[in-house]
């Protein structure tokens, strides 16, 4: 088996030894992954390794590797909570490439087109109870905060698809499905590797803090990549845009267009279809030179710093610094 690489985000660490650890700890999470998609049933065998197999980021488990670094990183335990989080991920994007109706994920056909939405369905739930049995075993406190962890993504999911309610503002509501959906798995993960790695009790708080707002600021960057210029983040420019999925930009352009004629006659464009290669283009174009798309940048870069910031508590190490890049790092993906 060919050695997982590690996330860009990670690939600036200065301190090599600690790179060579979590990659090492890397290659036994992908083992172990393996391991916990192999199902006797002939039908789950296939299916619960189609994402695994097609790779991925692998964020979660190595935020769980690096705050594992805080405190005793050989623990074996550490590797099963890797493996949790990575699992309650997979099964969360089984279930929202049928509710998006997307074509691919991770550069293969999404299992839904594959089989079709039952099936999708029914193996997302297959890696979630893969999941549980696996956090089971890790004791109460982990339990609970998987249990909890899960509730907030079904939360997040249920407020993306029912949208603001009663003169909800866009932007907060879209705020809060991020932190729901995204923000609050990182979150568990910073949690879990020091936890499990009986890191100093004190650590935890920051560090849940740390994930969540790395959560939102990696998906409001996700949405700046949407209308940049096609680069290295391997994004087609656009794809959130034609399919009109809520993203920063064209929540900020709805709400200036209010009270401004031209932000209103660009929303009108974009709103009035996408198909055409050539109008998806101008509308890209137009939308990443509008201020919109700078104030979207900004507040990523916000929420990155705040992430940083609350990282204050724990004591310098090569870990904080890693920590502190990877924040970074996070928001300059766009190029």
């Amino acid at each position: 088996m060919s050695r997982p690489k590690l996330p860009k985000q990670m690939r600036k660490v200065a301190d090599q030894a600690l790179l060579s650890r979590i990659e090492a700890g890397l290659e036994r999470v992908e083992i172990s992954l393996k391991a916990a998609t192999e199902h006797t049933d002939p039908i789950a065998a296939v299916t619960a390794r189609h994402l695994v197999d097609a790779g991925g980021k692998r964020i979660r488990p190595v935020l769980v590797l690096l705050t594992s670094e805080l405190g005793d990183s050989a623990d074996p335990s550490v590797i099963d909570a890797a493996v949790v989080v990575e699992l309650t991920h997979l099964a969360t994007l089984y279930h929202d490439d049928v509710m998006d109706n997307a074509p691919t994920r991770r550069g293969v056909p999404t299992a839904h087109n594959i089989w079709g939405n039952s099936v999708a369905i029914l193996t997302g739930d297959l890696l979630f109870a893969r999941a549980s049995q696996i956090v089971s075993r890790l004791g109460e406190k982990a339990l609970t905060l998987q249990a909890d962890t899960f509730e907030r993504l079904c939360l997040g999911q249920l407020h993306e698809t029912v949208g603001p309610q009663g003169g909800e503002d866009a932007v907060s509501h879209y705020i809060r499905v991020l932190a729901d959906k995204t923000g609050s798995l990182i979150a568990a993960s910073a949690q879990l590797g020091a936890m499990f790695a009986n890191a100093p009790q004190e650590v935890l708080q920051p560090l849940t803090n740390y994930g969540e707002k790395i959560g939102v600021a990696f998906q409001l960057i996700d949405d700046v990549i949407d209308i940049a210029e096609a680069g290295a983040s391997g994004k087609t420019p656009g794809t959130d845009l034609r399919a009109g999925v809520p993203t920063l930009p064209m929540l900020l352009l709805r709400k200036q267009a209010i009270n401004d004629s031209e932000a209103a006659a660009l929303v009108e464009f974009i709103d009035s279809g996408l198909e055409e290669d050539a109008k998806l283009v101008e509308a890209v174009t137009r939308l990443r030179n509008h201020p919109v798309a700078e104030a979207a940048y900004q507040e990523a870069k916000r929420w990155a710093d705040e992430a940083i910031a609350d990282l204050a508590p724990l004591p310098e190490s090569t870990v904080k610094a890693a920590l502190r890049n990877f924040a970074e790092a996070v928001v300059d993906r766009s190029n």
